[in-house]
């Protein structure tokens, strides 16, 4: 039984994203376009990478109260230990109108995590501000600005 678990896990494992090609709007005129290559999702132990239009189930497992592992997956079959990611770009007709993250809590503690953003024209990663995450809820992060990537670290529950 113990091998018929960890094989139907293993299938489920979604390490990498496909390659495509990230497009953002600007302006009615300009957008913003990417060859994002196959890669992986956590870039290193942790640090995930997310671009607008993914959405991903990151199951995690937890040890003495905190986040010991994360992996990406391709279904949720752990909704108690699945963190949803959604990252998105919002548009009226051809223009930009903001960034929203979404990020759902699965557990029974705070989930805090701390974000940088790369937006469009930039040259280096940005901090910003992230609000903690109640236990079984759903966060919104709002930003106006062209964000063409995020990056999502220092994963923690509290009380």
């Amino acid at each position: 039984m113990l091998i018929f678990g960890i094989s139907l896990n293993a299938q489920n494992e979604k390490p990498e994203r496909e390659a495509f090609k990230l497009k953002i709007a600007i302006d009615t005129v300009n957008f913003y376009q990417q060859d994002v290559g196959k890669s992986p999702y956590f870039v290193q132990d942790k640090i995930l990478q997310i671009y607008p239009s993914e959405k991903i189930f990151i199951e995690t497992e937890v040890k003495s109260d905190s986040i010991y592992s994360m992996s990406v997956v391709k279904e949720n079959l752990n909704p108690e230990r699945t963190i949803i990611v959604e990252f998105n770009q919002n548009v009226k007709g051809r223009i930009h109108v903001g960034m929203m993250l979404t990020v759902k809590n699965p557990f029974d503690k705070s989930l805090k995590y701390e974000a940088l953003m790369f937006i469009n024209g930039g040259t280096e990663w940005i901090p910003t501000s992230i609000i903690p995450i109640r236990p079984n809820l759903v966060s919104y992060e709002l930003w106006k600005d062209v964000i063409l990537s995020l990056v999502l670290v220092e994963w923690q529950m509290e009380e």
